[in-house]
């Protein structure tokens, strides 16, 4: 059963290709001016910019609550899983050893010996719809992040009126640029924002 973090990883991939770029009408590029000491320069409309889409990902309220909503759905599966492979497990041990001590007849352990085997098909077949379940719940956690990622970056945009914005993942593919050109900042603080909101208007409908 794969690890959370696997996924979320997927999903900085996933989006660092999707969102990668996003592409709008561009201005005529100028370069970026100077700083002043102790002042702070912004990219430009026209600008190409980027934002760490692992640091989004982490730093993402909504990434970290449906990551905690999802692992406590993982844990129970698993759990269920468990429970009922040690009961499997000590049905097999407890025919094994009345064979060994030949406390039943070779016709009642052929006969017990087709049930467990029965029993463990069963088992397997319900792990691999759990490892389905598990997969899909993942998935799903996967898909909204990377959707409630790209729509605000595009919404964002229309202010901005960027060129070009790159999700940038590892270290690629931007390998250095003017802190100026870095927007993740930017990026987490308004989708924390934009989530506070949404979860405020949800909790008055309710």
């Amino acid at each position: 059963m794969k690890n959370l973090s696997i996924y979320l990883s997927s999903a900085a991939a996933v989006l660092a290709i999707v969102v990668a770029v996003l592409f709008f009408t561009a201005n005529k590029k100028t370069a970026a001016p100077e700083a002043a000491e102790g002042e702070t320069i912004v990219a430009e409309a026209g600008s190409i910019v980027y934002f760490v889409l692992d640091r989004v990902v982490e730093e993402y309220d909504m990434a970290n609550d449906l990551k905690s909503v999802v692992e406590t759905k993982v844990n129970n599966i698993q759990n269920v899983v468990t429970t009922r492979q040690k009961k499997l497990e000590k049905s097999f041990n407890d025919f094994n050893d009345k064979v060994n001590k030949g406390l039943m007849t070779r016709t009642t352990a052929e006969a017990q010996a087709q049930k467990l085997e029965q029993q463990k098909a069963e088992f397997e077949q319900f792990a691999n719809q759990k490892s389905q379940e598990i997969y899909e719940e993942q998935q799903v956690m996967t898909n909204q992040i990377i959707d409630a990622i790209q729509t605000y970056v595009e919404a964002y945009n229309e202010d901005k009126g960027y060129a070009m914005i790159i999700a940038n993942q590892g270290g690629a593919p931007v390998i250095t640029a003017d802190a100026a050109l870095d927007i993740t900042d930017e990026i987490i603080a308004g989708l924390n924002e934009e989530y506070v909101k949404n979860k405020g208007v949800k909790a008055e409908e309710e």
